[in-house]
């Protein structure tokens, strides 16, 4: 399938599959063609409410069929779109408002549409932009195209700077990414999809992207299932690729312990956003014959840096993949200067998937492009790792999660997969040294925090083993099911303020814990120096 522009996938796919169903969120099912015919009359409505070839449209919604047919719509009149978590209000969303200025905000909340019109933006609901798509005249081919080089979207990301930046994406780099990695991953059009990811995350609204290259169905799920209900929803939809991340891993392989022989029929697992551990992939294996997976490791900025052969995991069990097809990665120096194979530096990604920059961020832009040179500038990622002699690629941490620690340089990442090789740790987090505080690992664990530090040295060297141990019930996660790592460290940050040991403390993200509890635990004072 041939195509520049994001829209022209749809065109596609309902030419090619036009009675499959497309997309589902459990409420409407919409099939290929009428995805396409929908995101037309969304286009002509938006058209007629003044958006223009350049505007930017931010959309505020509930994960559903709406949300991926109004950003095919965009596409068709040359507006950028960016898509913002349903819980993303107050200051967050005025940040976003402020930033990108968008011509119209499409939200359900009526403080949100408030707050967009208070900046003098447009803002309509849902409901009454369905009403206007019905009462639109088609607009024929009188308004002029986008180019492939054209903001295809806007995706906010967090990081180290102090509120969320956004990244820009044209047409064709996404394109490009799409492409690549279909080449690899091979989604079919019997394939059931099911995403319980949010689609303002990039590798959520990706599954829906990939299911319209490849003639596929996505299942839309909520964040109420991905707890308990994850697999009678794969169950119910007859689910056959799902996209992971590691909460969702560990969760899945719980479930599928206690199912009692009811098994999806999935084929394809795919990990990104963060490592799942090595006993979570043996349990998946285990319970589910026949499945293949494949572990990428990738940023908002590129999409996709890497994949892993499927299962080549088994052969490489350290590395997250080979470069995306006509992409490269390489290690390089403080200077920029590409390392041999097994030296550690700063992962460098070059080719046509590499952002365009930041909106309104040059500042930001040329820290991760010091260097423009050529046709493709090399994106700095922050990132540090190596290659080895066959160029599959191996993570080692960020830049911020390194730290000094008795003369070693330690990576949090690698002292994290150590935790979790020890029996009975279900999920292990390191947080570095801050001010006063020394390095501290906090770990959702089966045995004592003192006993887990002694088995530690069985798996790494001593000397970069924290000093410090503390085991809680949970870990917070984010709206994407990654840990948030800054709720968890004020969260142990409390519990020393509070003096009175270390209890576990209730999750107050709403997205519940990395794994339900299978034995109550360490006691009041679980943390171990």
């Amino acid at each position: 399938m041939t195509a520049s522009l994001l829209h022209e996938l749809v065109d596609a796919s309902a030419r090619t599959w036009p009675d499959r169903p497309a997309v589902s969120d459990g409420r409407q099912t919409l099939t290929h063609r009428e995805l396409a015919r929908h995101s037309c009359r969304l286009a002509d409505a938006l058209h007629a409410l003044g958006l223009r070839r350049g505007d930017r449209m931010v959309v505020a919604l509930p994960t559903g069929a709406l949300v991926p047919a109004l950003a095919f719509a965009a596409s068709r009149i040359g507006v950028a779109f960016s898509l913002v978590h349903e819980q993303v209000r107050g200051v967050p969303l005025d940040h976003v408002l402020d930033d990108c200025h968008p011509a119209l905000l499409v939200s359900d909340d009526t403080d949100a549409l408030r707050a967009a019109r208070r900046r003098g933006l447009g803002g309509i609901t849902p409901e009454a932009l369905s009403e206007a798509a019905d009462r639109s005249a088609p607009r024929g081919d009188a308004a002029t195209p986008p180019l492939t080089v054209d903001p295809l979207c806007l995706i906010y990301t967090s990081g180290t700077t102090s509120a969320p930046k956004a990244v820009v994406s044209t047409h064709a780099q996404a394109l490009f990414a799409l492409s690549a990695i279909q080449s690899v991953l091979g989604y079919r059009p019997d394939d059931t999809v099911y995403c319980p990811l949010p689609l303002s995350f990039d590798y959520g609204l990706y599954q829906v992207f990939l299911a319209v290259l490849s003639g596929a169905q996505v299942r839309l799920g909520q964040a109420r299932d991905t707890g308990p209900a994850l697999l009678n929803r794969l169950l119910e939809c007859e689910a056959t690729v799902l996209p992971l991340v590691p909460s969702l891993g560990d969760q899945l392989a719980w479930l599928l312990r206690r199912a009692a022989g009811r098994r999806p029929p999935l084929r394809l697992l795919t990990n990104t956003g963060a490592a799942i551990s090595a006993p979570t992939l043996a349990a998946l294996r285990e319970r589910l014959p026949g499945v293949r997976i494949h572990l990428m490791f990738g940023l908002t900025e590129c999409k996709r840096a890497t994949i892993m052969p499927a299962d080549g995991d088994l052969d490489r069990p350290d590395s997250c993949g080979r470069p995306l097809p006509g992409t490269e990665v390489v290690a390089c120096d403080d200077d920029g200067v590409p390392l041999p194979p097994g030296e550690i530096g700063e992962l460098v990604v070059r080719g046509p998937h590499v952002m365009a920059g930041y909106w309104r961020r040059p500042d930001l832009t040329a820290q991760r492009f010091p260097r423009r040179e050529g046709l493709f500038p090399e994106l700095r990622t922050g990132d540090y790792g190596w290659t080895d002699a066959d160029g599959y690629v191996y993570f080692d941490g960020r830049r911020d999660d390194l730290y000094k620690q008795s003369g070693f340089r330690v990576s949090t990442t690698e002292v994290e997969a150590a935790a979790r090789r020890v029996p009975g740790v279900r999920g292990a987090v390191v947080l570095p040294p801050e001010d006063t505080h020394r390095a501290e690992l906090v770990v959702v664990a089966d045995l004592e925090p003192a006993r887990l530090l002694t088995l530690m040295r069985e798996q790494i060297e001593p000397a970069k083993i924290p000093p410090r141990c503390t085991a809680v019930a949970d870990f917070p996660l984010n709206r994407n099911g990654k840990v948030d790592r800054r709720a968890l460290r004020d969260r142990v940050r409390a519990a020393d303020r509070e003096g009175a040991g270390r209890r576990p403390a209730r999750d107050t993200t709403g997205q519940g814990p990395i794994s339900p509890p299978v034995g109550p635990a360490p006691g009041p004072a679980a943390t171990a120096e």
